[in-house]
């Protein structure tokens, strides 16, 4: 690095770690750590930060926060307002640090409802796996010690590294997500407050109802008063979300692929959204996602609110919303093969999936054989084994079989070949039993050598795995056929190897070049399809 580098990265920072891109209009280093992780204080080079918040640059949305300290408020580095003096700035690395020092919630910008910090995808170390399942609700549901035992530290071990990066522990990060969930449920739903209240996670109405006049400067009521604005009441049952990202986005490969590779009775397109079922927490639901200019619609009927936070968490893990499309593209753009395919299409984002363990079983039974082959023999599996579910609003009827219930199946009752329902069987009970999770948590390389170590998996299931499953934003499959037709296309090398080497100009981000060279093919999974229902 030049000599003119800022201060703090010569504090906390591997020599491992490098910078992929430079945005120059604001003078802000993008810095992105390698598979170990980093320890990362952006928000402490304070004279980058407050020009970046004087641009009103909305890329910088939910890489740090800024606290006024005239107001009292937190808001975006986007925020519309006119920006405050330099003196009166302060720089937060999370929400939640922001409003443990005393600040609630711009009501201009919404600061707590920007897209999460790239990051948190973008790496494997423990900060990041505890800030994935944060969002998944773990502290919720399970407090300190159960997210300590899922990352295999101690929690004294956790608190320390939490608040190293992001000024504060779990449980203010927990609370945060709370609150939003509350406001959530109080601007989009009719629902009671005592329901919201213990549905967002609150132990009792009195921490509700504090936490939300501390947070957003409102009460509850009044919060729903100004959210109403004259405007009809919600749908009972009906959650009407916007899930926002950051721009680019290309919606083709996305949901594309997502319609195109859908289990029936799972998955559906109807009406121009993409449709699923979820299995969470405490029940199901259903979700109906869209695409708009700046946000994704998200349609939501749950069994049990409870699960509101969890099935949020989810829909922006599954398209990917927390990407930095920046970043990503600068560096395949370096490329002078990608370059115009990114320039043509850019914000392509990984088609992930909602669940690990379902995902790993449909990428076992698509080992070797067409889309719809695929298709069909998970399309199968769910009606023999899924539980059902009624779709007021379409033509759902299952949820994907639980590993529990597919570790139970006879094998003989497959119509698969002999290797692939050894294939699939030990997978499941390696799923069942808990000694390979693939989770948001999850440790990936630990996870790719258990897969490895399995009968059956090779580089192209466990590489696909790795994308999409666990939302490895470097995983890649030279082998794959989409993408070895693609590099014939494209000059590029065409055996595996000699095409890994030439990806290496390509990491971090060699799950998203995939997605930029199967786009130079003819395949359904990169196009909208038409029509009403598919």
């Amino acid at each position: 690095m030049s000599s003119s580098q800022p201060t703090w990265l010569s504090s906390g920072w591997r020599e491992s770690d490098r910078v992929v891109s430079v945005d120059h209009d604001v003078g802000f280093l993008r810095i992105i750590g390698t598979a170990t992780g980093y320890v990362g204080r952006v928000h402490a080079d304070f004279d980058r930060c407050a020009r970046a918040v004087r641009s009103k640059d909305a890329r910088f949305d939910g890489w740090f926060f800024t606290a006024v300290l005239t107001t009292g408020i937190y808001c975006r580095p986007s925020c519309p307002v006119v920006p405050p003096k330099i003196a009166h700035m302060r720089f937060y690395p999370s929400a939640a640090a922001a409003q443990q020092n005393g600040f609630r919630a711009c009501k201009r910008c919404r600061p707590d409802a920007s897209p999460g910090s790239p990051q948190w995808n973008a790496r494997a170390d423990v900060v990041a796996r505890a800030m994935r399942l944060i969002a998944e609700g773990v502290v919720d549901r399970d407090g300190v010690p159960g997210l300590a035992d899922r990352l295999g530290y101690s929690t004294r071990h956790i608190e320390r590294q939490l608040r190293a990066e992001l000024g504060t522990g779990p449980l203010a990060l927990a609370r945060a997500q709370r609150a939003q969930t509350a406001r959530i449920l109080i601007e989009t739903s009719t629902v009671p407050m005592g329901d919201v209240a213990f549905a967002a996670g609150f132990a009792s109405i009195r921490a509700f109802n504090d936490t939300v006049r501390e947070v957003f400067g409102l009460t509850p009521t009044e919060l729903r008063r100004r959210a109403a604005g004259g405007r009809r009441g919600a749908t009972p049952g009906l959650l009407c979300l916007r899930l926002p990202y950051r721009t680019p986005l290309c919606p083709d490969n996305l949901f594309g692929h997502l319609a195109a590779t859908g289990t029936p009775g799972v998955e559906e397109r109807r009406d121009g959204a993409y449709r699923r079922t979820l299995r969470l927490s405490h029940g199901h639901g259903v979700v109906s996602l869209r695409p708009g200019a700046d946000h994704i619609g998200c349609r939501l009927a749950l069994t049990d609110l409870r699960d509101l936070s969890l099935a949020i968490a989810r829909c922006r893990w599954l398209l990917d919303l927390d990407a930095d499309p920046t970043a990503v593209d600068e560096t395949l753009r370096a490329d002078p093969v990608l370059a115009p395919w990114v320039d043509k299409n850019p914000g392509r984002r990984v088609p992930r999936t909602v669940d690990g363990a379902e995902l790993a079983v449909r990428a076992v039974l698509g080992q070797q054989v067409s889309t719809a082959a695929a298709r069909t023999h998970a399309g199968r599996l769910v009606a023999a084994y899924g539980e059902p579910v009624s779709d007021s609003g379409g033509g759902l009827t299952h949820l994907f079989p639980s590993v529990e219930v597919l570790a139970s199946m006879d094998p003989a009752a497959l119509a698969l070949p002999a290797s692939r329902r050894r294939t699939l069987t030990t997978l499941v009970a390696a799923l069942a039993s808990g000694a390979l999770d693939l989770g948001h948590g999850s440790d990936w390389q630990r996870a790719r050598a258990h897969l490895a170590a399995l009968p059956g998996f090779g580089p192209w299931t466990i590489e696909t795995i790795a994308m999409r499953a666990l939302g490895d934003p470097d995983a890649f499959v030279p082998g794959d056929l989409g993408v070895r037709i693609a590099a014939g296309t494209l000059g590029l090398p065409l055996t595996p190897a000699a095409l890994t080497r030439h990806a290496a100009a390509w990491r971090p981000w060699r799950s998203y070049a995939v997605q930029y060279l199967w786009a130079t093919g003819d395949h359904a999974i990169n196009r909208l399809p038409s029509g009403a229902v598919a």
